[in-house]
């Protein structure tokens, strides 16, 4: 049979067609992305998971190459230095890549550690996103240890008996004594203040032998900060005698740690009229200074006050813990940091028709966040912020 020059050339040119438009398609890979991961450290290692999403299911089995890079968490220290490659069998569209967290026994609260998976070498896909960040959770972790330097007082003093004390020795706070109050109060307190109180170990905890009470920048509602406030209302009260209260405190812009009382009647006073004792009130911008203040409600009801500062020649009050103390009497209160008096207070300066401090007061401790006093943080002051507070005692 004979064949026409036709017979050849028609199928040849119609093969070259369709190579040519083959080799010129653009092939659509589907995408690969790698999501962030957190996980709260234990004492005896964990593994964290790091979840691969492909966007849409591919005939083909897909790869991509990944490797771990050392941030503040290292791989000498927190986790397993490993890579490889994960393989995504075709028409699945998920895969995870798992990390070995290693353990700390010591279990120390500290920042956040971070850590962060890269991937390359992608096969049959593309990269949409080509790292995620791992964060290993160390902030809410109950041991904090801390230097126990500083000035310290007796547990005996001549003409005195110890009547009662915390020490803050065991693993968490005595609830048989101390409240924790909740929330922003009515209006921040009465002062504009920042921050919402929790009951939550994040803010409130003991370690080490130490109440520590630790403000952060943290968002609860419309709240930026949280931070804690204890008081010994409705369960230890005093009348007289001599307060020690050993403790090192945060200095930053807008923070107000406060060691100070309560009248017992204020629920029923009211305030001023109930009477308030600040034993210790610092303002983060002046962080060398402490000051010690009566307040009292005037004789037309009105808030009045006394009060006086104590300022270090050198360092400032987080360098090491001192003693905050009054010795406390009928009609007249003084005020010591370091067993240095610097203030006096009598019934002459209240007027005796409306002195309260004749009267049962409780114990508040707190670290307030702005407020009219501190005016509010800015960007640059560093969160969280502690108050540590090794003991307090009362003697009679």
């Amino acid at each position: 049979m004979k064949l026409s020059l036709k017979t050849f050339v028609k199928p040849f040119f119609l093969g070259l067609f369709l190579l040519f438009s083959c080799n010129n398609k653009t092939v659509q890979y589907p995408e690969i992305s790698i999501q962030d991961s957190s996980l709260e450290r234990t004492t005896t290692g964990s593994v964290m998971m790091f979840n691969l999403k492909i966007n849409k299911p591919s005939e083909n089995e897909i790869s991509v190459d990944y490797a771990l890079v050392d941030g503040t968490a290292t791989s000498a220290d927190d986790f397993e230095a490993v890579s490889g490659t994960v393989s995504i069998p075709a028409n699945q569209t998920d895969a995870t890549i798992d990390v070995q967290i290693k353990g700390d026994p010591l279990d120390i609260r500290q920042p956040n550690l971070e850590f962060t998976v890269q991937l390359s070498n992608p096969q049959f896909c593309t990269i949409s996103t080509n790292s995620a960040k791992g964060i290993i959770i160390t902030e809410d972790r109950t041991s904090l240890p801390t230097e126990n330097i500083g000035y310290s007082t007796p547990l005996t003093y001549p003409g005195y008996t110890l009547v009662w004390s915390d020490e803050f020795s065991g693993t968490n706070l005595d609830l048989n004594v101390w409240n924790q109050e909740l929330g922003n109060g009515n209006g921040g307190w009465g002062n504009n203040e920042l921050e919402y109180y929790t009951n939550s170990t994040k803010n409130t905890f003991v370690s080490n032998g130490n109440l520590i009470i630790e403000a952060r920048r943290e968002t609860v509602g419309d709240f930026r900060y949280t931070s804690g406030r204890m008081t010994t209302q409705g369960k230890k009260f005093f009348k007289f005698g001599r307060i020690d209260i050993r403790a090192k405190l945060p200095v930053v812009k807008g923070i107000w740690p406060a060691l100070w009382m309560l009248g017992t009647n204020l629920s029923t006073a009211g305030w001023p009229a109930c009477g308030e004792i600040d034993i210790m009130e610092l303002i983060g911008t002046t962080p060398s200074i402490v000051y010690g203040t009566l307040h009292w409600a005037g004789a037309a009801g009105a808030h009045a006050s006394k009060g006086a500062n104590y300022t270090l020649t050198t360092g400032d009050f987080s360098d090491q813990f001192h003693v905050f103390t009054i010795i406390w009497k009928e009609n007249n209160i003084k005020w010591y940091m370091d067993d240095q008096q610097f203030l006096e207070t009598s019934s002459s300066d209240v007027g005796l028709y409306n002195y309260p401090f004749n009267a049962d007061q409780f114990f508040i401790f707190n670290v307030a966040v702005g407020g009219n006093w501190p005016g509010s943080p800015d960007n640059n002051a560093a969160f969280p912020q502690r108050m540590f507070v090794d003991y307090v005692r009362v003697f009679q």
